[in-house]
């Protein structure tokens, strides 16, 4: 059996070569282990445990270093480089970096990660055996998830996102002390801004649901969000010509999301707590700010 990248082996120590190091043999196939990749001593005739990958010149080569990730297994690796042709380069543990490359990422650009993020990604082969991310999926990660408990509701937490989508944004909620994590989900209604593949953000769970995974929202709960709500379209009335906005009750839901990104439901709650409070009135399809809300800018 041929030996692979990725993978832990027992390799005989064959021969010692200065200036360059070790090679390493099966008694097929001989493996540099450079000078930078030993640990301790190296004595010629015995076996000593090696990972295995492709160097900087795509030659196999050999580490007693210890990988953040192996051939098959999932890790949340972080974004250090990026390539404009390639895709992005992940830390591995090693002395070479991790290549994801741009089919596993995104198509648009803005949801792809940036050098700092952390990406869940499974550690393969490409056709030419060489070592190679790609991104994980629900069905990677669910198996080491754990389901959310009942007391999560409302709370907020820490979250990782790995799969963002027009309609959703999936990402994995940090599991602290309990363990790996848990799958949630923010629908695009409940999002303030498109997340990118990677991108750590602070959600509140909204519902548990009964396979485990939870739904969340970046949004504020009811009572702070319509303050901060009415306070947006304050801002807008206020920069308006003549205090007036062409946007009311009857304003179609989408132009809504597209204006104030927020749902049709939470602008109707804050416009009625801002004429409640006397600010605005509406006229036809439009929305003014009254006179003496005016004066107070």
């Amino acid at each position: 059996m041929s030996l692979e990248a990725g993978k832990w082996y027992d390799l005989e120590v064959a021969r010692e070569v200065s200036p360059h190091g070790y090679f390493l043999t099966d008694g097929v196939q001989d493996v540099l282990l450079h000078y930078s990749e030993a640990v301790g001593d190296v004595p010629v005739g015995e076996e000593v445990e090696v990972f295995l990958f492709y160097d900087s010149e795509d030659r196999l080569a050999a580490t007693m270093r210890e990988p953040l990730i192996q051939l098959g297994q999932v890790a949340l690796l972080e974004v250090v480089d990026i390539h404009r042709r390639f895709g992005c380069f992940l830390e591995m543990g090693l002395g070479r970096h991790l290549l994801l490359p741009f089919r596993e990422q995104p198509e648009l650009p803005e949801l792809r990660p940036q050098v700092g993020d952390k990406v869940f990604v499974i550690l393969a082969h490409d056709r030419q055996g060489r070592l190679i991310a790609k991104t994980a999926s629900e069905h990677d990660l669910k198996p080491l998830c754990f389901d959310a408990p009942a007391s999560w509701k409302n709370t907020t937490v820490k979250g990782r996102v790995y799969k963002p989508l027009q309609m959703g944004t999936f990402l994995v909620l940090d599991g602290g002390v309990i363990g790996f994590g848990v799958i949630g989900m923010i629908h695009s209604s409940e999002r303030t801004r498109l997340l990118r593949l990677g991108e750590e953000v602070e959600v509140r769970v909204g519902y548990v649901r009964e396979d485990g995974n939870v739904n969340c929202t970046m949004r504020a709960p009811k009572e702070a969000g319509r303050d901060e709500d009415a306070e947006r379209i304050l801002a807008v009335l206020r920069e308006r010509p003549n205090g007036a906005m062409p946007y009311s009750d009857e304003t179609p839901a989408d132009v809504i999301m597209q204006r104030f990104q927020i749902s049709k439901s939470a602008f109707k709650r804050a416009i009625g707590k801002l004429m409640r409070e006397g600010l605005v009135y509406q006229q036809g399809s439009w929305t003014h700010l009254k006179q003496e809300a005016q004066q107070e800018q």
